[in-house]
């Protein structure tokens, strides 16, 4: 076993569940426009016989601090990405103007703040789960891989340690995060 590159391995899969964690953070609403908004929950239309996702039907804007912007690729299917944004229940009303669909984000109460942060922690929570899963997955190979006399204990001692090192990093990243995000909804 090269336990460098193990390492490296775990570390990977670490970040991708921390990155995946980042990437849900982006799909709640904190009281200004984003195209994350519609783009990152994969809200799917039915067009042209298929379903397909949002962002390869139309063009999605923010020219506004309260407003996204959909302008679709083909007129044609305008009637259709209403529909889709409607079936989704985002809790925005899209209103249709001329070649495109405005989505205006209206103003956030504090108790609709203060749910959304009780979400963002559990996704949190979540996000401390699948990277502590990682550091169970790695602390078992570099147990099995010492039994079956890939490596020394000394190697063993020296992984285990650096696989929780790599642990508490991406644990303490999701908590930045969580808390930058928190303070970005609870921002009037």
């Amino acid at each position: 076993m090269d336990t460098e590159m193990y390492l490296l391995e775990v570390e990977e899969a670490m970040q991708k569940a921390c990155d995946y964690s980042l990437h849900e953070f982006s799909t709640i609403r904190t009281g200004k426009a984003s195209p994350s908004l519609v783009e990152g929950i994969d809200i799917h239309v039915t067009s042209y016989g298929s379903s397909m996702k949002l962002k390869q039907l139309a063009l999605i804007t923010t020219p506004e601090a309260r407003l996204i912007y959909v302008k679709p690729f083909d007129p044609g299917t305008i009637k259709d990405i209403e529909r889709g944004l409607r079936e989704a229940n985002i809790g925005i009303n899209p209103s249709v103007d001329g070649p495109s669909i405005r989505l205006p984000i209206p103003e956030m109460n504090k108790e609709r703040r203060i749910e959304m942060c009780k979400r963002v922690k559990v996704m949190g929570e979540e996000g401390k789960v699948r990277i502590r899963s990682c550091r169970r997955d790695g602390m078992e190979a570099v147990k099995k891989a010492q039994k079956e006399g890939a490596i020394t204990e000394d190697d063993q001692e020296r992984m285990e340690k650096s696989i929780q090192e790599l642990t508490d990093k991406f644990v303490k990243e999701i908590d930045v995060h969580v808390t930058k995000k928190e303070a970005e909804i609870m921002t009037v």
